[in-house]
């Protein structure tokens, strides 16, 4: 949520706060892409390892599996304003074939079922052709889109849309901004359905929300195409997920080392499988990529730390990795050029 109200402050104060528009725009074009790159590989690393595996070309087409899967879930988020507003439109049709219906029956407010917005995307063939493809869509889940609607409905920003004197294409978009932000992730609904849909989409929700948000942004009248954002940034993130889980899982033993190097006060045997597995993932990406700040590696594992392991996980393998980095850095270990030298 954090990372959906500062992508939201970014678009809302874009004329005064240029500066702070730019930083934030490139961090969720660049790091928040890395970030789940990097849980992904955490979590593949993690059920590798714990299951003993030994096939490294399956782990890797697991892993692979699994950011495809996240993939569909931006498309399969954007689908779901279009099934609330179809929705809204076939309560329209039904009431105007009451027997007795009303004047509002006969004459309703068509303002949110004729949204440009969801237009463009109910006419997308990128999207439709995506979602045709793997099989994605909220057919099966009615109650859901129901749910929704009727939340949509009783919200105070719905009402003052329909009820405006008039509404512009941006009108339109702020109100989609506002469907995605204030009705999807506080709706334990929807993370039931998702969960049933697909056990890989637990905790990509929030990824996903961010990139429906980047394509609202982005979106203009004008489009005959929505212009939705591909699966990796370029072929550098594509490389940089690949040989990440490879180097660390090939070299995780020797990896180990260098963290019980560092823990050699504490009970290596006590300390939580997870926590020592951002370890090593941490220490590859920082000896293997030397493009990539150290600062930023420390940064990112720490916060996943916060997130997917124990409590106080996050100061702990803070002060680990800084030591580490430190030591590896002067003993020439870890080695940096170009921007990993910033």
């Amino acid at each position: 949520k954090s990372y959906i109200s500062l992508f939201l402050f970014a678009q809302r104060y874009s004329f005064r706060e240029k500066i702070v528009t730019f930083a934030v725009e490139k961090t969720f074009k660049y790091m928040l892409s890395r970030r789940l790159l990097r849980l992904k590989a955490v979590k593949n690393l993690y059920s590798h390892l714990k299951s003993n595996a030994t096939d490294l070309a399956a782990s890797e087409k697991t892993l692979q599996h699994s950011i495809d899967k996240a993939y569909d879930l931006y498309f399969q988020m954007m689908l779901l304003i279009v099934d609330v507003a179809d929705y809204a439109e076939s309560r329209i049709e039904l009431a105007k074939q009451k027997h007795l219906a009303t004047y509002e029956d006969l004459n309703p407010n068509t303002r949110f079922v004729d949204n440009r917005l969801i237009a463009q995307w109910r006419a997308s063939g990128r999207i439709n052709d995506f979602a045709a493809k793997r099989g994605l869509g909220w057919a099966q889940y009615p109650e859901l889109i129901k749910t929704l609607y009727n939340n949509l409905v009783a919200s105070d920003y719905y009402q003052a849309y329909m009820t405006a004197e008039k509404a512009t294409y941006r009108d339109d978009v702020r109100l989609v901004e506002q469907f995605y932000t204030r009705e999807i992730e506080n709706l334990e609904m929807v993370e039931e359905v998702l969960d049933e849909q697909s056990i890989m989409w637990n905790d990509d929700l929030g990824f996903a929300l961010v990139m429906v948000l980047r394509t609202l942004s982005n979106c203009r009248a004008s489009h005959t195409e929505v212009p939705v954002l591909p699966k990796f940034k370029n072929d550098d993130d594509r490389e940089f997920i690949e040989e990440l889980f490879r180097r660390t899982l090939v070299n995780y033993d020797s990896y180990m080392k260098i963290v019980e190097r560092f823990t050699r006060n504490w009970d290596v045997e006590r300390i939580a499988f997870m926590d020592n597995l951002i370890m090593t993932t941490a220490i590859s990406e920082m000896i293997n990529f030397e493009s990539i700040p150290v600062k930023v590696t420390l940064d990112e594992y720490i916060e996943i730390a916060k997130h997917y392991s124990s409590v106080g996980s996050g100061t702990f393998i803070n002060g680990i990795l800084d030591k580490c980095a430190e030591t590896l850095t002067a003993e020439g270990v870890i080695v940096k050029s170009g921007r990993g030298l910033i």
